[in-house]
Formats: structure tokens, sequence, C-alpha cells
């Protein structure tokens, strides 16, 4: 239910901020669409999940999706105030070091080669206008 509710909050919200069209998409588009496909998901799973045996359990490493959450939230706050750069870094080496449970070096390599990446091809290479540092 919890699911079912943030994709209809996600629905809303993406709706307020425009969708436009296909050929001329606005912001709110494709979260809008990813809203849609929570809530349908979560609806057939809030009607279906009763019957299913082969689920996990919930336990302490069930917070981790917690966690995970939270520090999508921190990159969502932070890439307005600072750009993608260092927001990006923290919330790979994060999920690498500490959910991923990697070694420190393979982490912050991992960390830097990929927003690098990003960096290179959504900035240089397509022209995306993200907030950025550099």
């Amino acid at each position: 239910m919890v699911a079912l509710a943030a994709g209809v909050f996600g629905a809303v919200v993406s709706y307020t901020l425009g969708l436009g069209q296909l050929t001329q998409p606005g912001p709110g588009l494709w979260p809008f669409a990813i809203s849609i496909v929570i809530i349908v998901l979560s609806a057939t799973l809030a009607f279906t999940g009763r019957g299913l045996q082969d689920t996990e359990r919930f336990s302490r490493s069930s917070l981790l999706t917690v966690v995970g959450l939270v520090t999508l939230v921190g990159l969502a706050s932070l890439l307005p105030v600072i750009g993608f750069e260092i927001p990006s870094l923290l919330l790979m080496f994060v999920w690498l070091r500490w959910l991923g449970k990697e070694s420190w070096r393979s982490s912050i390599v991992i960390s830097v080669g990929a927003v690098a990446a990003f960096y290179v091809l959504f900035v240089l290479l397509l022209s995306i206008p993200l907030p950025r540092l550099i």
C-alpha cells in the first residue's frame, strides 16, 4: 500500500509539472509514466500478493531499502544546489560501499568512473542542461 500511495503521489506531482506531448515532452511526462507503472504493479501485487509463497521476509536487511530511498532524496535535494557531480559521486559511493559491501578501492574507482562517464555522456555528448559544478 505504501508503494501504491507513492505512485499516486508521484503521478499527481508529475502531472502538475506538465506532461506536454510525446513529440515535445514536458518535465512531468516520464515521472508520470513511471508513477502509473508503479500504481499498476502495486495494485496488482495488493490483490495477488497474499497467495505468493516464494517471497522474502522482512528483516534488518530490509532497512537497506530505506537507506537507498533516503540517499535518493538527498541526491534530488542537492542536485539543484551544487550540481550533479558531487551528489552523484556520494550516492554511488554509499550504494557501492555500504549497501553493496564493495571494497573501498572498487567503490572509489567505480564511483569516480561512472560519474565521469555520466558527465561525458549527458553534458558533453548529449548537451543536457544538468545543474553542474564544473
